[in-house]
């Protein structure tokens, strides 16, 4: 399920956090499933498993999984509405982004035709 890339520049737990984020807002993780152990991960991985908890506990402090004591982490029940969240707060970068490709002189129906691939492409994964 999880899987890393050595060769990235992207920090080993902040891929893990990454993969947790994605699998969640596409349903593949869902509200109450339990998340490997740290150490089986690490195994899994071949990381050290320092990394996965960095990783965990990130995931916890954004509100995406929660540490239940003796039992292990699960899925929070708010995961995919934190993570939506975080989404939308990079709505103004985005709007910053857009002005400078119109300056740029790239036309508003090239964005609309990227952005109408980009959510017909999102539709054909999940059939």
């Amino acid at each position: 399920m999880f899987s890393i890339d050595p060769m990235s520049r992207c920090p080993v737990y902040e891929q893990l956090v990454e993969q947790v984020e994605t699998y969640v807002l596409k349903g593949i993780l869902k509200a109450g499933d339990q998340m490997p152990s740290v150490r089986s991960l690490s195994l899994t991985l071949s990381v050290n498993p320092n990394t996965v908890q960095k990783a965990y506990s990130e995931l916890d402090f954004r509100g995406i999984i929660q540490s239940v004591p003796g039992k292990g982490c699960f899925v929070s029940k708010d995961a995919f509405y934190a993570i939506e969240k975080k989404k939308r707060s990079h709505l103004n970068g985005l709007k910053d982004q857009i002005e400078e490709m119109r300056l740029a002189g790239i036309e508003k129906q090239e964005l609309i035709y990227l952005i109408n691939q980009i959510y017909e492409a999102g539709g054909k994964e999940n059939d």
